[in-house]
């Protein structure tokens, strides 16, 4: 199993906002005053294109899907919480916490896949969960270390422990399961999605160790990613603020790694963390301003990596 990917999906958005209905538990997103929804939709727009043309540059395959009008779906531009791509030719799909999330499950997007040869062969779909009030919002819940057949997930309103546990045994992952925590208005609150505070690369993991309160479940974390020899690079929770923790590694032409995060995210980090990370990968980095803002979400968010076989 490979760790990384060439090829990744992004949707383009046509409607992008501030979602009311994830802004009760992502305490990232915030209100732009004075922006017309518009304006906003249109930097965030261009924010997409820009990135999408910085990754085509270095060689990654992206497939670009545009999202339509109607229905409703602010945030589209995070396909990773609704689907998963696996080596077997299995896709997943997940149970979403906001309502008008779901919407943005799109059954064409594979019909696009299969039309540029990958291979889908069953669909693994968990999202009558949403039924009951369970979640599992995809790759912002679940971290895979597909090498190595273990996921990390940090529980929350969007990560449901007995789904995860499923999910487990449907793709055959050891489960490793925490609780992270960030401060909000003075009180210590659960870390929406998993890959705001860590991203697993193939020879390293960052990680915001102190976002996890309990130390024996921090202890645990972090001897799982030693046991794979992950050189594991600490970051804060400031800087998590700034969506440090929200990177993925991808291949480039000639396979050559980058490690993708946001302009923010690669601003606030050390030169000794830097330094750190670009033993791995390259650092490339692109300003999602408008879509940090709005959507509480960051690069990592916006990528649905595809490791499907190809015809």
């Amino acid at each position: 199993m490979k760790q990384t990917t060439n090829s990744i999906v992004m949707i383009r958005p046509v409607a992008f906002r501030m979602n009311e209905q994830t802004a009760v538990n992502n305490y990232y997103q915030k209100v732009l005053d004075g922006l017309l929804p518009a304006t906003v939709n249109a930097k965030a727009q261009q924010e997409f294109d820009t990135f999408v043309e910085k990754l085509r540059a270095v060689g990654v395959d992206v497939t670009v899907v545009d999202d339509t009008l109607d229905p409703d779906t602010p945030d589209s531009i995070f396909p990773n919480n609704w689907i998963s791509f696996h080596e077997n030719g299995d896709v997943a799909m997940y149970p979403m916490f906001a309502e008008n999330r779901r919407a943005e499950r799109r059954e064409e997007i594979l019909d696009i896949l299969e039309d540029k040869g990958f291979v889908i062969n069953n669909i693994v779909d968990y999202t009558s969960a949403e039924e009951d009030g369970f979640y599992l919002e995809g790759t912002g819940s679940l971290l895979l270390d597909r090498e190595n057949n273990k996921a990390y997930c940090a529980l929350s309103p969007r990560a449901d422990e007995e789904l995860f546990i499923e999910f487990c045994e449907d793709f055959d992952y050891a489960p490793v399961i925490f609780e992270a925590f960030q401060t909000v208005d003075g009180e210590r609150k659960l870390i929406y999605h998993t890959n705001v505070m860590m991203c697993l690369g193939e020879t390293f993991a960052v990680i915001c160790a102190e976002c996890i309160d309990d130390k024996k479940e921090r202890k645990m974390v972090l001897d799982n990613l030693k046991e794979n020899n992950k050189e594991i690079i600490l970051i804060t929770e400031a800087q998590v603020n700034t969506f440090a923790g929200n990177m993925l590694e991808v291949r480039g032409a000639n396979d050559k790694r980058y490690l993708v995060m946001s302009a923010a995210a690669h601003q606030c980090l050390t030169p000794a963390q830097i330094q750190q990370l670009e033993k791995h990968a390259e650092i490339l980095s692109s300003s999602f301003d408008t879509i940090e803002a709005c959507g509480g979400g960051s690069a990592r968010c916006m990528m649905a990596e595809v490791f499907l076989p190809t015809n």
